[in-house]
């Protein structure tokens, strides 16, 4: 199934990831070549790609924030977990997979999937079913940074259970009675850590498969974060309590 990327940095990582089939460029006519869109063209030039200069109109169709570039390509590369495992292996590095709990807003999921490719997770892993899957509007949200990641659509139970015989702690993210705050869970061994639906949170079974439950000490008059926030703060005290893993001091 072939869909349509828009805006300059989405379509700019898509073509420098080179993990899909690209079919055409369109570019609106009279567009000034700032950000990324000189990079673009230069990567159509040199992958042998077609660019096509179209009226304006013609892209607002394709939705908006499109920045006048769309890019036409095949449908997102779904990858399966032992690539991740074999990327942390490749990195000698102890694995860290990021496993979204039915979130159906793609806005949320994008902001999660680009804070994970900003702190090096190695695995990304989706349900099959009721969630938000990596759409182009989850590829905008993301600003492109899940063409980057290694992305998989699995049973979560399953995948769970085969990641703690891999060595895994499981941490839930969940606010309640059960839950401990950072400090108290080693965060720096191979682990998952699972981020709940925006409405419901963790699904049961995927909530008692938790070896942990870990909440975000607040002190403000709000008394939640949402996912994508609280997903993504999780994210980098993972990062911290792994001294940074992959990061080079200037």
């Amino acid at each position: 199934m072939n869909e349509w990327i828009i805006g300059r940095n989405p379509v700019y990582e898509v073509l420098r990831a080179g993990r899909r089939e690209i079919y055409q460029l369109r570019v609106a006519r009279g567009t000034e070549e700032g950000g990324h869109l000189g990079d673009i063209l230069k990567l159509a030039s040199q992958t042998g790609i077609s660019v096509e200069q179209v009226p304006r109109q013609q892209l607002h169709s394709l939705g908006s924030g499109h920045q006048g570039v769309a890019l036409q390509t095949s449908s997102y590369p779904y990858a399966e977990i032992t690539e991740s495992f074999a990327l942390a292996e490749k990195l000698e590095e102890p694995f860290l997979f990021l496993i979204l709990d039915v979130l159906k807003d793609p806005q949320n999921v994008g902001t999660l999937i680009r804070t994970a490719e900003a702190v090096g997770v190695h695995g990304v892993v989706l349900p099959y079913r009721q969630t938000a899957t990596i759409t182009p509007a989850v590829v905008s949200a993301s600003s492109g940074a899940s063409e980057h990641l290694l992305i998989a659509q699995a049973n979560l139970a399953q995948t769970i259970a085969a990641l703690k015989e891999e060595g895994a702690w499981v941490v839930g993210l969940e606010a309640g009675d059960e839950a401990q705050p950072p400090g108290q869970i080693n965060l720096s061994g191979p682990m998952v850590l699972v981020v709940g639906s925006e409405e419901q949170g963790m699904r049961r079974l995927v909530r008692s498969s938790c070896d942990f439950l870990m909440e975000l000490p607040m002190r403000g008059q709000v008394d939640s974060l949402n996912a994508a926030v609280a997903g993504s703060v999780a994210l980098y005290l993972v990062w911290s309590a792994r001294n940074y893993l992959g990061y080079a001091l200037p």
